[in-house]
């Protein structure tokens, strides 16, 4: 199976349709339930039920999922019997194959308990109708492409004892979204250093500065502090996210500290110095987080 280990849980929901053509004698029947083998739809309805939650079992590259909720509905035309369901699911993958399944299998029972009283009965087109939830949902769009910069606090980075590895991992990231990294720099855990480019960099109209390094409890760990003393508008609920997103994954998440907020127009957001430990947060934080900018210019939710 692909491997979705990396995605975060949001509310997902899928929704697709199956049409079953015979005689209008025969729909009017199925929506009475007058057949040999009784109320058709209130059966049909049960199997999208279970046919939803039995997915994965079907379909070798299906995750197995929690299902929250399954509707089925349905409406007819003269000689049209149209099925419908709706799946929703909490999960790190959607459920557009689980309403498909449900919807098909709906569909497969209408036929069954109308093939012998209507030889002309067939299954028409199935499809999904629409599917929702997941990081494509939060894409937000500019006319012009955030400005970003890239700063790593690190003695031992800045004294070249060591290459860089998170702050390029940052950069790398940013490609992926609608930010263009103007600045990449490296300064050793030092305050006022950090204090001082920062500033430099909001003056310089910088939409979004990362930091990289200097959040744990190391005797030379001061991003946070440094960034704490000059933000002016705090966002707490980022380090709340990219905490909770790590500590599905490492029990030392809890230990790393962090700071997000506005200095200025300039968001500052303070990520772990480990690669993985950035690239987690960032994958925890965007695109959502780009919401942000479109609050601050009037947009709202």
């Amino acid at each position: 199976m692909i491997d979705i280990s990396e995605k975060k849980e949001t509310l997902r929901t899928a929704r697709a349709e199956s049409r079953i053509l015979a005689k209008k004698a025969t729909i009017d029947r199925a929506i009475t339930g007058d057949t040999p083998k009784g109320d058709v739809l209130n059966v049909a309805k049960a199997v999208a039920c279970l046919a939803a939650k039995k997915t994965s079992e079907l379909i070798p590259y299906c995750h197995p999922l929690l299902i929250d909720a399954v509707t089925f509905t349905s409406e007819h035309k003269d000689s049209e019997l149209i099925l419908r369901v709706e799946v929703k699911t909490i999960a790190k993958t959607g459920v557009e194959m689980e309403a498909l399944t449900a919807v098909s299998l709906a569909a497969l029972t209408v036929y069954d308990m109308l093939k012998g009283i209507d030889k002309d009965v067939v299954i028409g087109e199935t499809r999904l109708i629409e599917k929702q939830g997941g990081k494509s949902d939060y894409v937000e769009t500019f006319l012009v492409p955030l400005k970003a910069a890239v700063l790593v606090t690190s003695d031992s980075v800045s004294a070249g004892k060591k290459p860089d590895k998170s702050g390029k991992t940052i950069v790398e990231e940013m490609k992926k979204f609608p930010v263009e990294v103007r600045h990449y720099e490296i300064v050793s855990d030092d305050q006022e250093k950090i204090r001082a480019k920062i500033l430099g960099w909001r003056e310089a109209g910088i939409d979004l500065i990362l930091t990289t390094g200097g959040t744990g409890l190391g005797p030379r760990d001061v991003t946070v502090e440094a960034v704490k003393g000059l933000i002016e508008r705090d966002i707490p609920g980022v380090s709340e996210t990219m905490r909770a997103y790590g500590q599905k994954r490492t029990p030392y998440a809890m230990l790393s500290r962090g700071a997000a907020g506005f200095i200025g127009k300039t968001l500052v957001i303070t990520l772990p110095g480990s690669a993985r430990g950035a690239k987690e947060c960032l994958t925890a934080l965007f695109p959502s987080i780009l919401h942000v900018f479109n609050m601050v210019a009037g947009g709202g939710h």
